[in-house]
C-alpha cells in the first residue's frame, strides 16, 4: 500500500486531496444550508467558458478560469437579488452560458489547439503539479481562516439574512465574498475534479455530516474529517483498480452518505 509515496505524481495527489478536503466541505456546508447547493454545479460549468478563453488568447487556462468564475459569482449575487424567489433561474441563465460561450469558442478555435475541454470536465489529480498544490493550499487557508474569525456573522447570515441585517452586518457584501471564495475554490479544483464532479465533492461531505452532526460546529468538523476520507480512500481506490480519480472519490462519498443513512435509519429501530 505504501509504493503510492514512492511516486512523485502520486504525492502531489495526495496533497491536493487533504489540501481539497480542509476547504471544499467547509463551503459545501454553508451551500447546502443556504439552499444553494446548485451554486458549484453552475460555477463549475462557468469556468469552462474560462478554460476557453484561456484557450482563445493562448494564456494559462487556470488564471482566465479565474478570472470569469470571480465574474461570474458577483453576477450570482445580482441575479439572487433580481429573482429573490426564482433562484433556479439564475443557476440556469448561468450554466447555460458558460456552456455555450465554451462549445462556442472551442469550435472557433478548433485544431489550433491540443488541449481538450475532457481535461477539465472530468479532471486528472495524477497530473497536479507544485504550483497546484501551493494554490490549493493557499484558497484552503484563505477558507479556514474565514471560517476562524468570521464563523458567527456567517452562521447568522446563513440562517436568518433579516436578522443580519438587523444586527448591522453587510449582508449583500458578505455574501458577495463567500460567492467570490466558492468560485475561486472551483476554479482551483476543476484541474484536478473535473466540471462535472466537482459539486459532489463539495456537497456530498456536507450531505453525510448533517445525517449525524448534532451542532452546527460539529457538522463542520465532521465534513471535514468526511472529506478527508473520502478523498484519499477514492485516491487509492482509483490507484489500485486504475480508475479516474474524481469519479472513484464520488463513488466513494455516495457508499458512505448509503452507509450513513441506513445505519441512522436502523438506528431509529
Amino acid at each position: 500500500m505504501f509504493e503510492i509515496f514512492s511516486y512523485g505524481f502520486m504525492r502531489n495527489a495526495i496533497l491536493a486531496t487533504t489540501a481539497i478536503s480542509l476547504f471544499a466541505p467547509l463551503l459545501g456546508v454553508f451551500l447546502v444550508l443556504r439552499r444553494q447547493s446548485l451554486l458549484s454545479d453552475t460555477l463549475s460549468h462557468v469556468s469552462l467558458a474560462g478554460v476557453a478563453f484561456g484557450i482563445l488568447f493562448s494564456i494559462n487556462p487556470t488564471w482566465s478560469t479565474l478570472i470569469v468564475v470571480v465574474i461570474a459569482a458577483i453576477f450570482m449575487e445580482y441575479l439572487r437579488l433580481v429573482y429573490k424567489n426564482y433562484m433556479e433561474l439564475a443557476t440556469a441563465i448561468l450554466m447555460s452560458a458558460g456552456l455555450a460561450i465554451a462549445m462556442f469558442i472551442i469550435n472557433a478555435v478548433g485544431s489550433k489547439t491540443t488541449i481538450s475541454l475532457d481535461q477539465y470536465l472530468f479532471g486528472s489529480i495524477v497530473t497536479i503539479g507544485g504550483t497546484q498544490v501551493i494554490m490549493l493550499y493557499v484558497i484552503a487557508l484563505i477558507v479556514l481562516a474565514g471560517f476562524i474569525f468570521f464563523l458567527r456573522p456567517l452562521y447568522v447570515m446563513t440562517f436568518d439574512e433579516d436578522t443580519a441585517l438587523v444586527d448591522g452586518l453587510p449582508v449583500r457584501l458578505m455574501s458577495m465574498i463567500f460567492n467570490i471564495v466558492t468560485g475561486l475554490a472551483i476554479a482551483l479544483m476543476i484541474p484536478a475534479c473535473g466540471a462535472l464532479l466537482v459539486s459532489a465533492i463539495m456537497v456530498l461531505p456536507a450531505s453525510i455530516s448533517m445525517l449525524v452532526g448534532k451542532s452546527f460546529k460539529t457538522v463542520l468538523i465532521l465534513s471535514v474529517v468526511m472529506g478527508f476520507i473520502g478523498m484519499n480512500a477514492g485516491l487509492i481506490v482509483s490507484y489500485y483498480y486504475n480508475a479516474p480519480a474524481s469519479s472513484a472519490i464520488t463513488l466513494i462519498f455516495i457508499g458512505l452518505f448509503l452507509l450513513v443513512s441506513i445505519v441512522k435509519r436502523l438506528a431509529r429501530r
